[in-house]
């Protein structure tokens, strides 16, 4: 059973709409703050914001048993992780020791002392929201934003649309340290089936602490000759990497033979059982990477772009290379993001192996579907000859350069001075991306490819809700100047 807001208040805690927040400060929290405390007291937009929570967090539940975490708090945690790009840790301390974050949650220790948080409890309770949820509820903020900054009803938006890297939280792949992190874990898994039997197939923790070790070493050996490449012209060079590899290989295959006898393990248990469906995977990549590795170094193939896994532990990551200097390679997911006139980003997606004019029509379609758009810019690699001409027959302009070398016609429309000016504000957007990155979309630490959408998704709704905190605490100065002044 849960309640949308815990309407008994904490003896002595000041209530969300007397809340005093700090106007003058130049941290990113207190807009954040402001903006919550804006949402709370229009009741429609927390309306709104209450009734989707509940189509997700309350759906087939029953309205009985022990109350969880209310649908306020979950709101408030998961949109102060991302404002200010922090951890589970950090966010922890903030919930029970912050005083303005409590009492926005409405639980500030007055007279007597509130709740505290769990940090299991937060992490579970965040985690429940999705990337459909958070699209509903961003869309409701967006809308919050046009009051706030007094858009027009009949006002079209003019979108810029972009997309940079959410890198993944992964170390940077070869085929023999992705060897090494399959081996590793189908010993970790068989040091916790060691728990129910003493040994299995002659396997006891001396063994698998015996194979970690030389396994290890193999890697460790095999990385520092690869390292050095001043080496490479020497004649003997290769004969070392062909003994390394060899070295390597003979260990990880012996353990794959036993590996796969364990795996005709009956399990008597449902932790054995759930151990060895585990173990089934990470052996499935030992071997792959196995034949990976014999075939680049002792073969001398080049292994296929589509044959090769950036990391074990998430196989959904993509080797992106967009050309930055400072970044050659980045491994995670293309996002691609919309924003308007006036900052507020309407539309995000995380891409599944998709380039950037492959992302151009499905944003349009899902910002038509809300919103009435006037004109759309983009850099080169959105442009698409067809593409463009189905969004003008929308009566949208498109200002988007052609790749390559233009016709005089493209050229043309390109000198126009309206193009040149919306190209011009279209490099707004980069700004809008860096703060993303600030908000936490440098990197996503979140677990799983579900994990990556709705992070992305918690960082843009922070992103609009400090957006609408930054133009409330800009009024809220000039009223105390004008009250000063009376």
């Amino acid at each position: 059973m849960r309640k949308r807001f815990e309407a008994q208040l904490t003896l002595g805690c000041t209530p969300i709409h007397e809340i005093e927040i700090p106007v003058k400060s130049r941290d990113e929290f207190p807009a954040f703050l402001r903006a919550m405390q804006y949402i709370y007291t229009n009741r429609d937009l927390s309306e709104k914001i209450y009734s989707l929570l509940e189509s997700k967090i309350c759906a087939n539940k029953k309205k009985t048993g022990r109350p969880g975490m209310n649908l306020w708090t979950i709101f408030v945690l998961a949109g102060t992780r991302l404002c200010l790009n922090t951890d589970y840790d950090r966010l922890h301390y903030l919930a029970n020791h912050d005083v303005l974050l409590r009492q926005m949650l409405g639980v500030h220790d007055g007279m007597v002392k509130g709740r505290d948080f769990e940090r299991q409890t937060i992490i579970d309770n965040v985690q429940l929201l999705d990337d459909e949820t958070l699209r509903s509820i961003n869309l409701v903020i967006v809308e919050a934003g046009h009051r706030v900054v007094k858009k027009k009803e009949t006002e079209a938006l003019r979108i810029k649309i972009d997309s940079f890297v959410t890198e993944a939280n992964v170390h940077y792949p070869t085929d023999y340290n992705l060897l090494w992190d399959s081996g590793r874990k189908c010993l970790d898994l068989i040091d916790r089936l060691l728990e129910y039997e003493s040994s299995y197939y002659g396997i006891d923790s001396d063994k698998t602490e015996s194979w970690r070790r030389q396994l290890k070493n193999n890697m460790l050996t095999l990385s520092r000759v690869l390292a050095k490449k001043n080496m490479k012209k020497n004649k003997s060079h290769q004969e070392r990497v062909d003994k390394a590899t060899n070295e390597y290989l003979e260990t990880a295959r012996k353990m794959s033979v036993i590996l796969n006898r364990i795996m005709g393990i009956v399990p008597t248990t449902l932790e054995e059982f759930i151990l060895l469906e585990d173990m089934k995977y990470f052996i499935l990549m030992l071997d792959k990477h196995i034949d990976l590795v014999d075939r680049r170094l002792l073969k001398g193939e080049t292994i296929p772009h589509e044959e090769k896994i950036f990391s074990i532990f998430e196989p959904w990551v993509e080797w992106i290379c967009k050309g930055k200097v400072h970044k050659p390679v980045e491994l995670g997911k293309r996002t691609g993001i919309a924003s308007d006139q006036w900052h507020f980003i309407i539309d995000w997606q995380v891409a599944d192996h998709q380039q950037d004019n492959q992302m151009l029509i499905p944003a349009i379609d899902r910002i038509l579907q809300h919103f009435t758009v006037s004109a759309c810019s983009g850099d080169r690699g959105y442009f698409s000859k067809i593409d463009v001409d189905l969004i003008e027959l929308f009566g949208i302009q498109a200002y988007i350069p052609k790749k390559g070398k233009c016709s005089i016609i493209q050229l043309q429309k390109e000198s126009d001075p309206a193009f040149i000016e919306a190209r011009n504000r279209h490099n707004a957007v980069e700004s809008n991306i860096n703060e993303l990155e600030h908000r936490g979309l440098d990197r996503c630490p979140d677990k799983g490819i579900k994990g990556m959408h709705r992070y992305v998704g918690l960082a843009v709704i922070a992103y609009n809700l400090r957006r609408i905190g930054s133009i409330l605490l800009k009024e809220d100065r000039e009223a105390e100047k004008l009250r000063r002044a009376a």
